[in-house]
């Protein structure tokens, strides 16, 4: 019990320190505003302004691509296009009768909503065999990240997800966003799921994995249900 008391009293004072230098940065941000004469703050004005406004023009550019919707590219030869107008690409190989597929889907979806900046489109593998062949797809499901025609990234199956068919959106999106295909604000060197379920042990303080029906398997057991081209 003291030594909960006493974890707690450290938490508590290292919270007060960071609120501590959070203000002293408010603090300084506002004494730097008030030192500046009108014209100086007309010109930061004019150039929040103008920001705002590329970034209006941009996002009109995005929609006119087709950026905030999840869409398929119907044929082979609609690939290329696709990724030279747009800058960021996320691109996933599927096929009908792989469930994997549909789970894949369900994420992008959401993702494609939410990173405007990105391109999130799916191809259907059966019917692209050049690309396959050219881009090295082997395992369904497999997402592609390309960053101005440049492959930057490539998920295959589910294994950097956890090798599970339950991982969440925002477990896909922080493996995307290494490929630097979308603006991610979060901690790139640390899954979110990791960091949520905090290494779950057991109590004698052996790490436990659940399945996806909640069962205990052991550690270093995993799924390999992706399907080899």
């Amino acid at each position: 019990m003291a030594g909960q008391m006493d974890m707690g009293a450290i938490l508590g004072e290292q919270l007060l320190n960071a609120a501590k230098v959070m203000e002293e940065q408010v603090d300084q941000q506002i004494a730097n505003l008030d030192n500046m004469d009108e014209d100086e703050l007309e010109v930061i004005k004019r150039r929040r302004i103008e920001m705002m406004k590329k970034h209006q023009e941009k996002k009109a550019d995005w929609k006119l691509q087709g950026h905030g919707e999840y869409q398929e590219i119907p044929e082979e030869k609609e690939f290329f296009p696709v990724t030279k107008n747009s800058e960021n690409c996320v691109i996933h190989f599927y096929r009908e009768e792989t469930f994997r597929c549909k789970i894949v889907d369900k994420h992008l979806n959401i993702l494609a909503k939410k990173h405007i900046e990105t391109k999130f489109c799916k191809i259907n593998a059966e019917k692209t065999p050049f690309l396959c062949e050219r881009l090295k797809i082997r395992v369904i499901p497999s997402i592609l990240l390309i960053k101005d025609q440049q492959t930057t990234g490539h998920i295959m199956g589910f294994t950097e997800l956890g090798n599970t068919d339950e991982f969440t959106t925002e477990m896909l999106e922080w493996r995307i966003a290494h490929g630097e295909v979308i603006n991610y604000s979060g901690d790139l060197n640390t899954p979110p799921d990791q960091a949520a379920k905090k290494q779950k042990t057991n109590f004698v303080g052996k790490k436990i994995k659940m399945g996806a029906r909640g069962g205990k398997i052991k550690e270093g057991a995993d799924s390999d249900d992706e399907n080899d081209w």
